[in-house]
Order: C-alpha cells, then sequence, then structure tokens
C-alpha cells in the first residue's frame, strides 16, 4: 500500500508601508521531522501585506505540488484574514483578494489542503524568508536561495511533534490527539457548525465543557477532508480561561484622561466602587472563576477586592498586568496632548514602536511584557478560569494577540469600565475569543 505523502507548508508576507515595498516567504516541512523540503521568497514590488500574504501561500502550495502533487498538505499561517477567507468561513470582499484566492484554491485540489491559525512568533521561518525578499528588493535585487540565513528555528520545528512549552491543559494529551488526527486515515467528520457566535453564557461554561468557537485545523483525508464548512477538530481538553475585568471608574476616568502606570494612582470614584460591587455580583451568580489576579495598580487591588470578597478567594498581584507609562501625557487628556506633543503624538499613533513624551512606554514593549505575562500565568493556571483585574491596554492586546490582528487594532477596540472580556486558550496553540467589552451586568 502507498504510503500517503504529507506536508505542513508556513507562509507569510509583509509589506512595509501597507501598501510599500513587500515580499513574500514560504516553507514546505516534513511533519514528523519538521526537515525544510522546500523554500520560497520573492520580492514583489508595492503591495499590502495581505497581498504579500496571499502570495507567499501561493507560492508554498505552489511548491508542495511540485514535491508531490497528491500530497495532503497543512498550511500553517499567522494572517487570521487568509485562513479563515481559504477555509470558507469568512466571505472574500476586496477585489485584490479575489483572484488570489481563487489561483490558490486551484493549485491542488479541495480535498488535500487544510489551513490552521497560528501564533507570529511560531510562523519565524516563513516571516524570515519574507524580510529576507524585502531586504534584498531594497537593494534592487531579487532573493537567492543560497544567500538565505532562514534556517528552521529549533522551537519551530519541535512544535510540528511535540506540545509548545507553557501551554494550558493536558499539553502532551493535546499534541498526540493532533498528531493522531494527521495520521487518521479514517476520520469521521462532525456534523456540528465551525463556528458559533459566543456570547456572555459561553464565557461562563462548566470546568470541561469545550468552547463553541475553537476550531483546530488537523490535516483530513483526501476523501473525507471538510469542504467550505469543516468540523470540529480533535479534543485539546478544557481550556484556560482568562476573565479580563477592567476596573472601575475614577476620577480621571469620564474625562477621558490619560492614566497609565506613570502618574498618579488614582482610587475608585463612588461610581467606580458601584461598578465593582455589580461586577462582583454578576461573576458570583455564574460561580466559575476559580483565582483572581490583579494588576498593582490601587483601582484595580480595589475592584480585585470587592470581587474577592464576594466570592470567598484572595487575590495575587501581578506586575506585568499593569497599565503602560504614559510618560509625560500622563493626566492630560487627548486633546491636550495634541496641543503639546503635536508630533510625539502623531509618532504614537502611527507605529507600535513610538513612546509617549518623556520616556513612556510604547505599545511594542508592552507587548513583549504583556504576552510575557500570559505565557506565565497559563503556564500556572492550567485549564482553570482566571479573573484578571486590569486595565485598557493590556485587555485590547490579549484579545489582539488572540486574533492575530495587527498592532493598529488597538485604537479600533471600545472598552468601557468595569467590563468583562474574555479569551479561552487552548493546548493546540490556538485561542478564541469569547466576550469582547461586556457591560450588562451594570445595567
Amino acid at each position: 500500500m502507498q504510503r500517503l505523502v504529507r506536508f505542513v507548508v508556513e507562509a507569510d508576507g509583509g509589506s512595509r508601508g501597507n501598501p510599500g515595498p513587500a515580499g513574500y516567504g514560504a516553507v514546505v516541512l516534513d511533519p514528523e521531522t519538521g526537515e525544510t523540503l522546500a523554500e520560497r521568497a520573492e520580492y514583489i514590488g508595492v503591495a499590502t501585506n495581505n497581498v504579500a500574504e496571499y502570495k507567499g501561500l501561493i507560492a508554498g502550495l505552489k511548491a508542495a505540488r511540485e514535491l508531490a502533487p497528491d500530497a495532503v498538505v497543512q498550511v500553517r499561517m499567522d494572517s487570521k484574514l487568509v485562513v479563515e477567507q481559504m477555509s470558507g468561513r469568512w466571505k472574500i470582499k476586496h477585489p485584490d483578494m479575489k483572484p488570489l484566492a481563487a489561483e490558490a484554491a486551484t493549485i491542488l485540489p479541495r480535498a488535500q489542503v487544510t489551513y490552521e491559525w497560528i501564533p507570529r512568533e511560531r510562523n519565524k521561518h516563513a516571516d524570515r524568508l519574507a524580510n529576507e525578499a524585502m531586504d534584498a528588493g531594497k537593494r534592487g535585487k531579487q532573493w537567492e536561495p543560497s544567500a538565505s540565513s532562514a534556517a528552521l528555528d529549533t522551537s519551530a520545528a519541535r512544535a510540528l511533534a511535540t506540545p509548545p512549552a507553557g501551554l494550558p491543559g493536558d499539553a502532551a494529551k493535546g499534541a498526540a490527539a493532533v498528531r493522531a488526527a494527521l495520521a487518521s486515515t479514517s476520520r469521521t467528520p462532525a456534523t456540528a457548525p465551525a463556528r458559533e457566535e459566543a456570547g456572555a453564557d459561553a464565557l461562563f461554561a462548566e470546568p470541561g465543557a469545550t468552547a463553541p468557537g475553537h476550531v483546530p485545523a488537523p490535516a483530513a483525508t483526501p476523501a473525507q477532508a471538510p469542504t467550505a464548512t469543516p468540523g470540529w477538530g480533535p479534543d485539546m481538553g478544557t481550556p484556560a480561561t482568562f476573565v479580563m475585568l477592567r476596573h472601575g471608574e475614577t476620577a480621571l476616568t469620564p474625562q477621558k484622561r490619560f492614566s497609565g502606570s506613570g502618574g498618579a494612582d488614582p482610587e475608585l470614584s463612588p461610581a467606580g466602587r458601584r461598578q465593582a460591587s455589580a461586577v462582583a455580583e454578576a461573576l458570583a451568580a455564574r460561580g466559575t472563576v476559580q483565582t483572581i489576579v490583579s494588576s498593582p495598580l490601587r483601582r484595580c487591588r480595589e475592584t480585585a477586592q470587592a470581587v474577592a470578597d464576594r466570592l470567598g478567594l484572595g487575590v495575587t498581584v501581578e506586575e506585568g498586568l499593569r497599565e503602560v507609562d504614559f510618560g509625560a501625557w500622563e493626566g492630560l487628556t487627548f486633546a491636550e496632548v495634541k496641543e503639546r506633543f503635536p508630533d510625539d503624538l502623531q509618532a504614537w499613533l502611527d507605529s507600535p514602536k513610538a513612546a509617549p513624551t518623556g520616556g513612556g512606554e510604547s505599545f511594542m514593549a508592552a507587548t513583549r511584557r504583556i504576552s510575557a505575562t500570559r505565557d506565565r500565568l497559563l503556564a500556572v493556571h492550567a485549564s482553570r478560569t482566571v479573573l484578571l483585574v486590569t486595565h485598557v491596554t493590556p485587555v485590547k492586546m490579549l484579545v489582539r494577540l488572540a486574533l492575530g490582528a495587527p498592532p493598529e487594532s488597538l485604537f479600533r477596540m471600545e472598552l468601557s469600565a468595569a467590563s468583562l472580556s474574555a479569551v479561552a486558550y487552548y493546548a493546540d496553540g490556538n485561542a478564541s475569543v469569547r466576550l469582547l467589552n461586556d457591560t450588562s451586568h451594570l445595567r
């Protein structure tokens, strides 16, 4: 009996300007050993990030076809847009995307290809190839394989065959389930819908329940692969769920003043204390929070203590959950900052690398801090429901990272005082946003 050939294709694309000078990278891997079987990269001139990502996907699929046209291919990308569109869950509306998606869909038979979203840090090989291509384009040249130094990262190679370190739940069991699904030639497709709307009730699912929004993407056999609406993937076990509570109002909140960790440390206002009491009652009624972790700032500790007193739990203070330091902007309104520091404000709005005036913390630096905090908490609180009492920026960043959304998405989320949001983290490395800015308990 002929052995079924399986490949993993990782692809990425980038644009320095969006649109701007752009390039893509793609790599074909052996899923059992992590061995690099083929690399592709190209500078494509001025284009958007999404166009470059689709070009990377097309190049990766073509490389896999050249190696074995009958191979079963699992595509792994950190572009949520491309993964969801090619999986048939999101419509393709942009005119630049439609012909690229159509081309990608015809390279290999649909039944041979499945798609999985992965975090950016697990897509380093393709990302390096894309950057090498853009660097070559900057020099007026094209990428050359002989000049590439984008060797497969050791940790990325391990991730294909073993569970990533620090993930919640029974990681070994979860990874085994993924490998079994990849190796199976007789998987029976499920009939449940691929994705459902997740509201407040989904946030408070009983321990052991599986979130309806979580769809891991194992490779399927050609005869039984999912079509436009894939079935459920392997059971990853109980996720770790972060229920994220923004603190109640302070005197600065209604005035919309910058209030980070570098200025005054205000207490809750009377309205903020009422909000903390209301959210405590709502969480007590649900009864699923097992642990409470708070930012060290006073407004969060007071909010957390109100909930803890109602639930009969203690509060652990986590330094990594603090708000960013807004430097010289602390205590000022947006209009006041725009008047006094217009250039610095515009730079901050344009780039996550820019810091607020006077030594504040950039969004890039905050992302590193909050990502490390997330990973540390996940390692400690596997399969548990944890209430994180924190601030606007940490909540938005955790949601952004879970979605794989770009940094500018931070400016496109509304997050009210004493609101609840939630993200579930699974043993295969995927995350599912289950709630954002719920304030029903305040009404």
